[in-house]
């Protein structure tokens, strides 16, 4: 029997670092190629016949969630519509915007145990020496996936030592968008730990603030160029001023290389100038994502968590101590922020902000 390949990748929800398991598909089977598979099985069918009958199929469902029903195969799927909104009176008319409705769809318990007495395993292993980069600490801030241009950049792993004097090895951080700088500042290198005093490229829009970290070596003399890159994408702190005045300007946060921000700061209300952190968690079973207000440290002070799931305006409350007692925000891309966090950021993405008065 095939086994179902998987990779650890590190979970960022989690302190000390702990691990999560990603299955790594081998292929994507479309309309074309499952009527393939349908076919063989069936000589009697052809396989545009069984084509025809998949779209057709599938049509037929979202015709039928579109009419107000649920579609249930028996000890297969069911799909179903949800309506992820919040209305703050029993009277109160649902949102112009759309983006509120989600279309589920969710395996049946047979289908579950089906697979899970069937499904066999394989871990897939490095194909060849290469670096691997484990974990990537600021240690001036002592925070996680932080690339801070004032900082010291720790990363760990193993096989990481490199010449920065021989040809072709080196640190490369390349921005998500744009710009790429080849590193030339180093502490201590080892195997298993190299220190960066980071030269960080600019970007094309101030809130592409993403960033990827890789390094280059080879293990002999006359080897080959091996390239490892670290799993999770780096951030770098973002600056909010004229938070005195009234109208403060908008600033782009939470974004990765788009070329429009999917959230902005719109403005707050602070007595001094500070700097915090915001954060975005995916909640999968609420069909949320959860803002939050957070002090520098991990583990530390936290506003209280505000539920979001479709565009809009929100305000944020402040945590106890911090003289930003609320920050505004706008989420102009719920849909592109949700897929960010869930492909990128394992469920959770946070930005450092430097919030000024002038």
């Amino acid at each position: 029997m095939s086994k179902v390949q998987w990779r650890p990748y590190v979970n960022a929800l989690t302190k000390p670092r702990s691990y999560r398991a990603r299955v790594m598909p081998k292929e994507t089977v479309d309309y074309a190629g499952m009527a393939r598979i349908l076919s063989a099985k069936n000589p009697l069918w052809s396989a545009d016949l069984v084509e025809s009958i998949l779209r057709a199929r599938d049509e037929e469902v979202l015709n039928q969630l579109v009419a107000g029903n649920q579609v249930s195969f028996e000890n297969a799927f069911t799909y179903h519509l949800s309506l992820a909104v919040r209305l703050n009176a029993v009277d109160e008319p649902l949102p112009a915007d759309k983006s509120f409705v989600k279309v589920m769809a969710y395996a049946s318990r047979d289908a579950v145990d089906r697979v899970r007495q069937e499904v066999e395993f394989e871990r897939l292993a490095p194909t060849e020496k290469a670096p691997v980069l484990a974990g990537a600490e600021d240690t001036t801030l002592k925070l996680d996936d932080v690339l801070n241009p004032q900082g010291l950049l720790r990363l760990t792993g193993t096989d990481l030592l490199f010449d920065p004097a021989k040809q072709g090895e080196g640190c490369v951080i390349a921005g998500t968008r744009s710009g790429s700088a080849a590193q030339s500042r180093f502490g201590p290198m080892s195997n298993t730990e190299v220190l960066i005093m980071p030269d960080v490229p600019p970007q094309n829009e101030p809130w592409n603030n993403e960033y990827r970290v890789s390094i280059t070596t080879r293990y002999t003399e006359r080897g080959t160029l091996r390239t490892g890159a670290y799993g999770r994408p780096l951030r770098t702190p973002l600056t909010l001023t004229n938070f005195g005045h009234p109208n403060p300007p908008d600033v782009g946060i939470l974004t990765g290389s788009a070329a429009a921000p999917y959230v902005l700061a719109t403005g707050g209300s602070l007595s001094a100038d500070t700097r915090l952190r915001i954060e975005v968690i995916q909640d999968m079973q609420q069909e949320e994502l959860v803002f939050r207000l957070l002090d520098m440290s991990e583990g530390g002070a936290a506003g209280a968590g505000l539920p979001v799931t479709h565009n809009g305006d929100f305000v944020l409350s402040g945590f106890a101590g911090s003289p930003l007692t609320s920050l505004e925000i706008r989420v102009s891309n719920y849909d592109g922020l949700w897929e960010l966090i869930r492909t990128d950021y394992g469920g959770r993405l946070v930005d450092i902000l430097h919030v000024q008065t002038a």
